[in-house]
């Protein structure tokens, strides 16, 4: 599963990188989240979603951003809390998951990070777990596959969008620390995942190894309340068990 994410630029940087998407207001109110070294659900990210170009002279659809909470809240739920339950859904049942299957086919995003985190088991015990923080090898920013939707809140009448990660098997490099990655897109896959096909499955892979790397990092990244650049530090191996 992905839990963790990292964008380490500013909020700037990050749509200059994804620059093809239109930027709004809403996203711009939120540049002082960002940087965000240890990103945990229940915060709002901006992703990119195919919608009503603004400002077009007719109605256009295309890539726009657009702040979202990082938990997926099913159109059945009573409190926005149940988007907890619904971080990742699996790229293997996605469009026939009953949660997930009309957002996979009509509300598909992209998640642009920096980096996100795993842990392994080491002894398969769930007692010690090491961090690692994944990253492109060029640490070029990059999206996740995700589906996104909106939700109104029977209380408050507020409406929330939220959004969830697609996960998938392995590649050779992560598979020897989890056996879940989040689906990470090709560029040239963007548009096609953001448009009107209902079913483009065959992108649910995992990302080539030979084009990310990891290392092992603190476990105070364990906190969410651990927000800081040294998150991503790479620890040397006599620090391991300290």
């Amino acid at each position: 599963m992905c839990g963790r994410v990292n964008i380490k630029t500013n909020l700037d940087e990050m749509l200059r990188a994804f620059a093809f998407a239109q930027q709004n207001e809403e996203v711009d109110r939120a540049a002082n989240q960002f940087p965000r070294y240890n990103g945990a659900p229940g915060l709002d990210y901006p992703i990119i979603i195919r919608d009503v170009i603004r400002d077009a002279t007719q109605p256009v659809f295309g890539p726009v951003f657009k702040m979202a909470r990082w938990g997926f809240i099913p159109h059945f739920a009573t409190a926005r809390n149940e988007g907890f339950k619904h971080i990742n859904a699996r790229g293997e049942t996605v469009a026939t998951n009953g949660i997930f299957k009309h957002a996979y086919h009509a509300r598909r995003a992209l998640m642009p990070i920096t980096g996100y985190f795993e842990w392994h088991d080491i002894l398969g015990t769930g007692k010690n777990k090491q961090p690692y923080a994944i990253a492109m090898a060029d640490d070029a920013p990059f999206c996740l596959a995700a589906i996104w939707q909106e939700w109104r809140d029977p209380v408050t009448r507020e409406d929330v969008t939220s959004f969830c990660i697609i996960t998938c098997e392995p590649n050779a490099m992560m598979a020897k620390i989890h056996n879940r990655v989040p689906v990470i897109l090709r560029r040239e896959d963007y548009e096609r995942w953001l448009g009107g096909e209902p079913d483009p499955g065959d992108l649910l892979t995992p990302y080539p190894a030979h084009l990310m790397k990891m290392w092992k990092i603190d476990r105070k990244v364990g906190s969410s309340k651990n927000d800081s650049p040294d998150i991503l530090d790479e620890i040397r191996p006599e620090d391991l068990f300290e």
